[in-house]
């Protein structure tokens, strides 16, 4: 399988609770629910096709203990993400959770890229990160993830915890695929290709078309 990472972010790189004022206020943010105001069709259709994509979900436990609570309840049939995100395998990177209360769910015990290698080594088509911003990095530093979609708002929200933060290795990314969204929203869809290159600018004249 291949491992994704999707992730809400604003323009000033956060991802910490997109969701609500509620979902996610450790270390004093006050500021949760900046992604809801620019949800549009044109965004829950894209999401919908990438999830339909998933072989697998995979999360840290923080993000694994929210998701456990709420998505079981969203019952609408109409709902376009909810019989994939009960139905889906679950696997949740923890040595301190006994098992999982999710239907589906597989606790992953010990070193997190090691036991997230053997899980990648299935068969099947992708393995996704929702949320989970530090197993991501971790995952991204050492190589094993492969693909990054990110949905970023047009929000500068001056605090809260980043998407990417320092620490991580210099990584390089190619966009692949990019999108707007009526709202205002930005998809931005890269694949990993190692580590990010460097030069020194000597001018235009020798630039690729």
């Amino acid at each position: 399988m291949q491992v994704v990472i999707t992730a809400f972010v604003t323009l000033d790189g956060v991802s910490q609770g997109p969701g609500s004022s509620t979902e996610d206020t450790s270390d004093g943010f006050g500021r949760g629910g900046w992604f809801v105001p620019h949800l549009d069709q044109a965004f829950v259709q894209r999401a919908s096709e990438w999830l339909e994509l998933a072989d697998g979900l995979l999360f840290g436990r923080r993000t694994y203990t929210s998701f456990a609570r709420d998505w079981p309840a969203v019952t609408d049939p109409d709902d376009p993400f909810a019989e994939r995100m009960n139905s889906l395998p679950k696997y949740v990177v923890s040595n301190t959770l006994e098992t999982g209360s999710w239907v589906s769910t597989t606790v992953l015990r010990g070193d997190p890229v090691t036991a997230v290698r053997e899980v990648k080594a299935q068969a099947g088509r992708e393995l996704q990160i929702h949320g989970s911003a530090r197993l991501g990095n971790t995952l991204l530093s050492a190589g094993v993830v492969d693909k990054v979609r990110l949905v970023m708002t047009p929000t500068v929200l001056g605090s809260g915890r980043l998407q990417f933060p320092h620490p991580v290795s210099a990584t390089g990314l190619r966009l692949v695929r990019h999108e707007a969204t009526p709202s205002g929203l930005v998809l931005l869809e890269y694949d990993v290709i190692g580590e990010a290159a460097v030069d020194n600018y000597d001018g235009v004249t020798n630039l690729a078309s």
